[in-house]
Protein backbone atom coordinates (compact mmCIF):
# COMPACT_ATOMS: atom_id res chain seq x y z
CA UNK A 1 0.00 0.00 0.00
CA UNK A 2 2.94 2.39 0.85
CA UNK A 3 4.15 2.31 -2.61
CA UNK A 4 0.58 2.92 -3.81
CA UNK A 5 1.04 6.09 -1.69
CA UNK A 6 4.28 7.09 -3.32
CA UNK A 7 3.01 6.86 -6.56
CA UNK A 8 -0.16 8.75 -5.92
CA UNK A 9 1.74 12.05 -4.42
CA UNK A 10 4.01 11.62 -7.03
CA UNK A 11 1.01 11.82 -9.69
CA UNK A 12 0.17 14.84 -7.77
CA UNK A 13 3.57 16.61 -9.14
CA UNK A 14 2.53 15.45 -12.18
CA UNK A 15 -0.69 16.75 -12.49
CA UNK A 16 0.24 19.86 -11.37
CA UNK A 17 2.90 20.23 -14.19
CA UNK A 18 1.06 18.79 -16.99
CA UNK A 19 -1.44 22.14 -15.94
CA UNK A 20 -3.89 19.13 -15.39
CA UNK A 21 -6.41 20.70 -12.56
CA UNK A 22 -9.02 17.64 -12.81
CA UNK A 23 -6.74 14.80 -12.14
CA UNK A 24 -4.83 17.29 -9.40
CA UNK A 25 -8.32 18.03 -7.84
CA UNK A 26 -9.17 14.14 -7.63
CA UNK A 27 -6.28 13.26 -6.21
CA UNK A 28 -7.10 15.20 -3.21
CA UNK A 29 -9.62 14.29 -0.53
CA UNK A 30 -12.87 16.37 0.00
CA UNK A 31 -11.79 17.25 3.22
CA UNK A 32 -8.65 17.55 3.07
CA UNK A 33 -6.57 20.25 5.42
CA UNK A 34 -3.76 21.48 4.32
CA UNK A 35 -0.96 24.24 6.08
CA UNK A 36 1.64 26.21 4.48
CA UNK A 37 4.94 26.69 5.81
CA UNK A 38 5.41 29.16 8.48
CA UNK A 39 5.45 32.71 6.79
CA UNK A 40 3.26 32.19 3.73
CA UNK A 41 1.28 35.23 2.62
CA UNK A 42 -2.11 32.90 3.03
CA UNK A 43 -1.04 30.83 5.99
CA UNK A 44 -4.40 28.79 6.33
CA UNK A 45 -5.48 26.31 7.17
CA UNK A 46 -6.94 25.57 4.62
CA UNK A 47 -9.82 23.27 4.60
CA UNK A 48 -11.47 20.90 1.71
CA UNK A 49 -11.07 20.59 -1.26
CA UNK A 50 -12.38 23.79 -3.08
CA UNK A 51 -10.38 26.07 -0.44
CA UNK A 52 -6.96 23.97 -1.57
CA UNK A 53 -7.74 23.67 -4.99
CA UNK A 54 -8.65 27.93 -5.10
CA UNK A 55 -5.30 28.85 -2.68
CA UNK A 56 -3.42 26.58 -5.72
CA UNK A 57 -4.79 27.94 -8.43
CA UNK A 58 -4.18 31.38 -6.91
CA UNK A 59 -0.61 30.08 -6.55
CA UNK A 60 0.10 29.50 -9.43
CA UNK A 61 -1.02 32.97 -11.39
CA UNK A 62 1.84 34.45 -10.00
CA UNK A 63 3.91 33.50 -13.05
CA UNK A 64 3.96 32.79 -16.57
CA UNK A 65 5.02 29.13 -16.25
CA UNK A 66 5.64 26.75 -13.42
CA UNK A 67 7.15 23.67 -12.64
CA UNK A 68 7.51 21.24 -9.15
CA UNK A 69 11.33 19.17 -9.79
CA UNK A 70 10.55 16.43 -6.97
CA UNK A 71 14.54 16.00 -5.54
CA UNK A 72 13.45 13.20 -3.13
CA UNK A 73 10.59 10.79 -1.35
CA UNK A 74 10.25 9.30 1.52
CA UNK A 75 7.90 6.52 2.02
CA UNK A 76 6.01 6.61 5.19
CA UNK A 77 3.39 4.12 5.00
CA UNK A 78 0.23 6.39 5.39
CA UNK A 79 2.69 9.67 4.67
CA UNK A 80 4.65 10.44 1.77
CA UNK A 81 7.45 13.35 2.39
CA UNK A 82 8.18 15.41 -0.62
CA UNK A 83 11.58 17.29 -0.86
CA UNK A 84 10.86 19.35 -4.14
CA UNK A 85 11.29 22.69 -5.97
CA UNK A 86 8.92 24.98 -7.39
CA UNK A 87 10.31 27.00 -10.03
CA UNK A 88 8.31 30.13 -11.96
CA UNK A 89 9.12 32.54 -14.40
CA UNK A 90 7.27 35.65 -15.59
CA UNK A 91 5.54 37.97 -13.86
CA UNK A 92 9.12 39.42 -12.55
CA UNK A 93 12.24 37.39 -11.27
CA UNK A 94 12.56 33.95 -11.71
CA UNK A 95 11.87 32.36 -8.68
CA UNK A 96 13.24 28.57 -7.21
CA UNK A 97 11.95 28.01 -4.29
CA UNK A 98 12.45 24.61 -2.44
CA UNK A 99 10.19 22.93 -0.08
CA UNK A 100 9.16 19.77 1.32
CA UNK A 101 5.38 18.34 1.74
CA UNK A 102 4.53 15.85 4.13
CA UNK A 103 1.31 14.36 2.67
CA UNK A 104 -1.55 11.83 4.23
CA UNK A 105 -3.10 9.70 2.20
CA UNK A 106 -5.72 7.33 3.24
CA UNK A 107 -8.32 5.71 0.47
CA UNK A 108 -6.44 6.74 -2.37
CA UNK A 109 -6.65 10.40 -1.59
CA UNK A 110 -4.44 12.62 0.07
CA UNK A 111 -6.39 14.16 3.51
CA UNK A 112 -3.75 16.42 5.16
CA UNK A 113 -0.77 18.33 3.50
CA UNK A 114 2.36 20.51 5.55
CA UNK A 115 4.84 22.37 3.79
CA UNK A 116 8.05 22.97 5.17
CA UNK A 117 10.32 25.56 4.08
CA UNK A 118 13.79 23.52 5.98
CA UNK A 119 13.54 19.76 4.53
CA UNK A 120 15.24 18.90 8.57
CA UNK A 121 12.10 20.71 10.46
CA UNK A 122 9.72 18.35 8.16
CA UNK A 123 12.14 14.93 8.83
CA UNK A 124 12.14 15.96 12.85
CA UNK A 125 8.44 16.42 12.49
CA UNK A 126 8.21 12.64 10.84
CA UNK A 127 10.39 11.37 13.93
CA UNK A 128 13.55 11.40 11.54
CA UNK A 129 16.89 12.88 11.12
CA UNK A 130 19.05 13.49 7.79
Amino acid sequence: MSQENVELVRSAFEAWNAGDWDVFRELQDPDVIARAPEGWPEPGPFVGRESLMRQFRQMRETWDADTFEVISVIDLTDRVAARFIWRGVGHGPESNMEFTSVSTVRKGRIVYQEFFWDYAEALEVLGLSE
